[in-house]
């Protein structure tokens, strides 16, 4: 459960995602949306997806490749595990290589920003279909707070947030939390444990930043549920595990994170940030390759892999006289990879028991990766209040992206060493612009209208745990262009948006199957996926009433479709899927939730999230209905304490949210019901 805080005016609700320096997200012309600590107490939500389950055009799925503690989010109607950007008090939060979304704690978050289209143009690491930006930090009139948590399936944690006493020209915060979470299938759950230390002290004509941040996660995998023809099969047990005995998933990140901020002056200030992380992830797991009894039914793999990053940002924002503001820099953000493992088949039953542990299942092969990314960039973004009610905005970014790729593949049957290198650098501009016109306004209330276009670029998606080859795929590429409109109404208690976007994109990173013309078997790899087109519409409704009642209202539709690319299924020919609609991208999300958070006494809050039907398979021949899902509350707050139950999924839906890459035809099922008990105390 995230810190209740006292009622916020909306006037004062601001963003520094788009822009890095504080603005009112009705001027920014991108679909932004600020969640604030109390929206998110006041609704319960202690994770991604239910932070962002009823925001337009966002869909979380949970769990995934990543395990339990992961999720797999979803922009514009692209689920791809690179495809945006997470940020972590400005420092992207997984650097040069993924997002590291199982290590992410959203314990003591003051905000989280959520920005749908491109990144822009002052991150090293970029995105083309949403920034998630989470900010944390204790609220100034509160020392801490503490909880405790409990729910079914053996589900507990405890968190204590502090304000430490250092002085009156120092800030120094201390975060500790652990999260045990268990589910309904057999063998699966994780364990988070979760230190930050934040700092800040006035020194050097400015103030000097420095954050320390361990998480230690350890996880039991589910295995994906396997796709037989045009329908998930019926020969498995709905909750059956495939994993090998004493499967895991671990993940051990420290982050170092220094920087300083000096006004230069009274227009001009100088922002430099260095963040420094050491990361590592075990794996030993497994999943079924054959919905059949004969051995082997199941393939697995054990590995380590050794990630080290480093980003380096430095900067000028000025605001000048006139209504401009500009913001220009340089960063660099390095990233080393390393991925030591191996494979194996094995044998399991259907229903999951029988599976072997890790004495049992020596390795096929030895498979080494080495990979190097290097991205340099200099970008600059300005925007200028042209007139009273017009405001437009534009940004250019110079990158050059380096890599370097080494693998080796050794087979152990046949003693053959498979060797090979790649190296790739492209240098190449990017930017984007906007506009924000106020076409209405009377008092605080108001209409604003907004268009813009991103131009951008980066380097191909690696997973170190699915594809040994040295080969660099082609750089993805994307262009958008958005419209909309932005509404204050009711003394700004009413917010309303609209926007239609279409994005076109090219070489787009997907998994596919590869077979072995002398032993039949499929190994995964990722691919370039020619020319792709998302477009849809979004709108969204807030209205916080007279008192303690909020609402939201979200719906989407999301048309994503291939242009042009045509896959070889392993039949030796090549299926042109230009007009099909990518796999697990429906058209319809919906979203409506409303919630009772008064100061003190009686809470409650309810939501329903609708997500509509899609296709399982790229040939669009294996379609899943649309499905519901439901959440509610209920507690009691006093001004220092709070006593609060959550259920999630009340209605227990398990259907299919995410594809698995592990494998073909192999999906992700939304987890069963959770009901939580939790109490927080603060002082």
């Amino acid at each position: 459960m995230l810190q209740a805080l006292p009622p916020v005016p909306p006037a004062a609700v601001v963003e520094v995602t788009a822009t890095r320096f504080p603005e009112d997200p009705a001027k920014v012309p991108a679909s932004i949306t600020v969640l604030t600590a109390r929206e998110l107490a006041d609704r319960g939500a202690t994770d991604l997806r239910g932070a962002m389950a009823l925001l337009a055009g966002v869909f979380i799925a949970p769990g995934g490749d990543g395990g339990p503690a992961g999720s797999v989010p979803e922009f514009w109607g692209l689920k791809e595990f690179d495809a945006f950007l997470l940020v972590v008090d400005g420092v992207p939060w997984g650097g040069a290589f993924n997002p590291a979304l199982a290590t992410l704690s959203l314990e003591g978050v003051e905000r989280i920003e959520v920005q749908r289209g491109a990144a822009p143009v002052m991150y090293g690491a970029t995105s083309f279909v949403g920034v998630i930006h989470v900010i944390r930090g204790l609220p100034l009139d509160t020392k801490g707070s503490a909880r405790l948590s409990a729910g079914n399936h053996g589900t507990f944690g405890g968190a204590v947030n502090l304000r430490l006493p250092v002085g009156p020209a120092a800030d120094s915060t201390l975060t500790v939390d652990h999260d045990t979470q268990g589910f309904d299938d057999p063998r699966t759950g994780f364990k988070r444990n979760h230190l930050l230390w934040r700092n800040r002290v006035q020194a050097m004509d400015g103030v000097v930043r420095f954050d320390l941040e361990g998480t230690a996660v350890d996880q039991q995998p589910a295995s994906p549920f396997p796709r037989v023809g045009r329908a998930l099969t019926d020969q498995v047990p709905l909750d059956a595990n495939h994993n090998p005995g004493g499967a895991f998933l671990n993940d051990r990140r420290v982050t170092l994170t220094t920087g300083y901020d000096r006004a230069l002056d009274a227009a001009v200030l100088w922002s430099t940030t260095l963040s420094a992380s050491r990361a590592r992830q075990d794996a030993f797991r497994g999943f079924l390759t054959d919905v059949a009894t004969t051995a082997p039914n199941a393939h697995g793999f054990r590995e380590r892999m050794d990630l080290t990053d480093f980003y380096l940002d430095t900067h000028l924002a000025w605001t000048g006289g006139a209504g401009l503001k500009v913001v220009a820099g340089l960063d660099h953000l390095h990233g080393q990879g390393r991925a030591r493992g191996g494979d194996f088949d094995y044998v399991v039953n259907l229903d999951g028991s029988g599976a072997p542990d890790a004495s049992a299942t020596p390795s096929q092969v030895d498979i080494r990766i080495d990979d190097r990314r290097d991205f340099t960039g200099l970008y600059a973004f300005a925007q200028w209040q042209a007139a009273p009610r017009l405001t437009l905005e534009a940004g250019l970014r110079l990158t050059r992206a380096e890599e370097t790729r080494r693998a080796a593949t050794l087979d152990f049957a046949s003693g053959a060493l498979d060797t090979g290198a790649d190296a790739r650098t492209t240098t190449r501009l990017g930017g984007s612009a906007g506009a924000t016109w106020t076409a209405w306004q009377a008092g605080e209330d108001r209409v604003n209208l907004f268009g813009g276009l991103r131009s951008t670029f980066k380097p191909a998606a690696i997973d170190f745990g699915l594809d040994s080859s040295a080969q660099i795929l082609k750089p993805e590429t994307a262009t958008s262009y958005d419209l909309g409109a932005k509404a204050d109404l009711l003394g700004r208690r009413l917010a309303l948006e609209v926007s239609f976007f279409l994005m076109d994109f090219e070489n787009l990173v997907v998994p596919q199957s590869v077979i072995d013309p002398a032993t039949g078997t499929a190994s995964p790899v990722l691919a370039n996926a020619g020319t792709e087109r998302f477009q849809g519409v979004e709108a969204s409704a807030s209205w916080r009433f007279a008192g303690a009642l909020a609402a939201r209202l979200a719906y989407s539709y999301h048309d994503a479709r291939f242009r042009d690319y045509a896959k070889d299924f392993g039949d030796g020919t090549l299926t042109q899927l230009a007009g099909k609609r990518l796999e697990m991208s429906p058209y319809h999300l919906g979203g409506l939730g409303i919630s009772y958070a008064p100061a003190h006494g009686f809470t409650a809050s309810a939501e329903m999230a609708y997500t509509g039907a899609a296709f399982l398979n790229q040939r669009n021949t294996a379609p899943t209905g649309g499905y519901a899902t439901y959440g509610a509350s209920l507690g009691w707050r006093e001004k220092a304490w709070e006593l609060r139950l959550d259920g999630r999924n009340l209605t227990d839906r398990r259907k299919p949210v995410a594809e698995s890459e592990l494998g073909d035809s192999q999906y992700y099922l939304l987890p069963g019901r959770q009901l939580g008990l939790s109490a927080r105390y603060r002082f």
